[in-house]
């Protein structure tokens, strides 16, 4: 083999090789909240002062499944987060505090920023994998109770405020 030859073959596996390696893709990092954001699917039922239940969702407002929105706000907080109802139930968007270790959360009496009402949620969790879906699967939890300041419906029928409870989005047909 000639010099040329040798010359050339080396060159273009030197350049492959630094193809190959500057392809390398940086890591994608996540947000402070990850843990807890998500996309849910939910129901709503009342509920009285002492957590029991009062009407299911068909005696209420027969929504049915919702999707409901959990996600880090713009500052990227360890402590905060919104969970928004995409006005699919009372047209709530709120920010809540946060605790990433237990990963509970809450806030009382907030501005909701998607319609003029105040909005309390607490006993806000989210239990990893305590969920089944529709089709079997194995998928986090979302619980918490709210109220809004604007409802006048719990005094005229005795309940307190609705829990919302559900399962994070597994991308299954079967689950929506």
């Amino acid at each position: 083999m000639n010099m040329k030859k040798i010359f050339l073959y080396t060159a273009l596996l030197i350049s492959g090789l630094l193809l190959i390696t500057s392809c390398k893709k940086d890591p994608i990092g996540g947000t402070a909240t990850e843990k807890m954001a998500g996309q849910w699917y939910v129901t709503a039922v009342a509920v009285d002062s002492s957590d029991n239940l009062v009407y299911s969702d068909d005696q209420l407002f027969g929504i049915g499944h919702f999707n409901l929105e959990t996600y880090n706000d713009a500052a990227n907080s360890l402590t905060k987060m919104w969970v928004n109802d995409n006005n699919n139930f009372w047209n709530f968007k709120v920010k809540v505090n946060v605790d990433l270790n237990s990963l509970t959360f809450q806030v009382d009496t907030a501005q909701n920023v998607a319609y003029d009402c105040k909005v309390t949620i607490m006993n806000g969790k989210i239990l990893p994998g305590a969920a089944t879906t529709p089709s079997g699967v194995a998928a986090d939890s979302i619980v918490f109770n709210v109220s809004f300041n604007d409802d006048t419906y719990p005094a005229d029928y005795g309940y307190a405020y609705y829990r919302v409870a559900g399962f994070r989005y597994t991308g299954f047909t079967r689950d929506e």
